[in-house]
């Protein structure tokens, strides 16, 4: 028998059977709609990593405190790298005023929470090696008012320094960024971002050197930041406010908060010896103090590493859909071969060989399988816009489509084979012979 004959009778077979072959297809539509799917979500969770990471080199390393301290500058003994704390003006009972080694009684009473500052960056940036620059900023909420809103709306406050802009790869798509002269008159100047420009003034052009109010404050825009995305420490620059830090410390954000310093490595290559230096220059500042130090280029590996266990952990969840729409497929087929047992024998009588049974077997569950994977492929094309309104992120690809298809045929072939295997068995006399 020709292979156009065997597709034929397969067609034949199937039209006969279209419920039948819709009900053993189901576990393949799903489990192929699945991989499609979960490949897309994956791919979505990584491009979401990546624009977390973008604004941020894989060479900055961000430093702030985690915990309540156990003490503040100085403390007990001072004395050890760059004089303790003393010559920074802490010490503890007693003062020690600015001499190295200086420390009181020998008592540390200055228990209190632990505020980085710019003495600390200075004290980083000057014995660290290996470091290109740094910055130091602090970040809060606060009511902004202005344009065309109706009321005021809650908005996340950065407070920053002018290198900031260099630090996190901020691009402006009008004006300029908060300057050094920004910083030490205490200016009341803003930079914002796109969306919240947007949201207030109704374009980037409009808000440019316009006025909104910051706790009932009036701020100068002096730019708009370019479109962004959200950033790796979770502040989304198209929705903030950026203002002088000196500013936000007086007006806005107030003595309580905690600020964050970030410094660029060099070479990428260092920045493990870079965090292990830091931590040795903090802990002499502040004994007993702990803090958060973490490089970009670890958190995007972990992020990363995260995103790809969990797509593994869906594939794997696919392949058992595929299995169980593959033991439906073994089933259908076995009693396929049962039904058509009086055919099987008429076609060996008229000369078909164990080969062309066997192929019509493999060739019709191999279609079913087909079937059932365009139509799941098809069905995860239409579910991906409603996955997107909820907030999930999917980024449809080849890949996962393909891989669908190819876990269909592989299912259909696999699954197929002992049923189609039986049947080419079957004696032609005991086949013609059966009720």
């Amino acid at each position: 028998m020709i292979l156009k004959e065997i597709f034929n009778l397969v067609w034949i077979n199937i039209l006969e059977n279209k419920r039948k072959v819709m009900l053993t297809s189901l576990g393949i539509i799903v489990g192929a709609a699945t991989i499609v799917l979960v490949i897309a979500i994956g791919q979505g969770s990584q491009k979401d990593v990546e624009d977390q990471f973008k604004n941020l080199s894989a060479g900055a390393v961000e430093i702030s405190y985690s915990s309540s301290s156990t003490g503040g500058r100085g403390g007990f003994g001072g004395g050890m790298m760059m004089g303790g704390g003393g010559n920074r003006g802490g010490g503890g009972f007693g003062g020690g005023g600015g001499m190295p080694g200086g420390g009181g009684f020998g008592m540390q009473t200055n228990i209190r929470s632990v505020e980085l500052d710019e003495e600390d960056l200075e004290d980083i940036l000057l014995f660290v090696p290996g470091i290109v620059s740094g910055t130091i900023s602090a970040t809060g909420s606060a009511t902004v008012m202005g344009g065309d809103l109706e009321e005021s709306t809650t908005a996340t406050m950065a407070a920053v320094k002018p290198e900031f802009a260099d630090v996190s790869n901020l691009s402006l798509a009008i004006g300029d960024f908060i300057t050094e002269e920004d910083d030490e008159n205490v200016s009341k100047v803003a930079v914002i971002g796109y969306d919240l420009a947007v949201e207030i003034f109704g374009s980037p052009m409009e808000a440019f050197d316009n006025t909104i109010v910051i706790d009932d404050r009036n701020y100068t825009v002096a730019g708009v930041l370019q479109e962004m995305g959200s950033m790796a420490s979770g502040v989304s620059p198209d929705s903030a406010v950026f203002i002088p830090y000196s500013t936000g410390l007086k007006y806005v954000l107030g003595r309580g908060v905690r600020p964050t310093i970030t410094v660029v490595a060099e070479d990428v290559n260092d920045v493990e010896e870079i965090v292990a230096n830091v931590g040795t220059v903090l802990n002499q500042s502040y004994p007993g103090a702990s803090f958060t130090i973490s490089d970009a280029g670890s958190k995007m590996e972990a992020a990363t590493a995260s995103t790809k266990t969990m797509t593994l952990l869906l594939v794997s969840m696919a392949s058992i859909v595929f299995v169980v729409g593959g033991i439906g497929i073994m089933n259908v087929l076995f009693v396929t071969v049962k039904e058509r047992t009086r055919e099987i024998g008429i076609l060996k009588a008229l000369g078909c060989s164990r080969k062309d049974i066997l192929l019509e077997f493999l060739a019709e569950a191999n279609m079913i399988s087909v079937f059932g994977g365009v139509i799941g492929v098809i069905v995860s094309l239409l579910l991906m816009p409603v996955l997107e309104k909820f907030g999930i992120r999917v980024e449809s690809s080849v890949l996962g489509i393909l891989l669908a298809l190819v876990f269909a045929m592989v299912t259909g072939t696999v699954f197929g084979f002992y049923p189609a295997k039986q049947a080419a068995s079957l004696i032609p006399i005991e086949a013609l012979s059966e009720e």
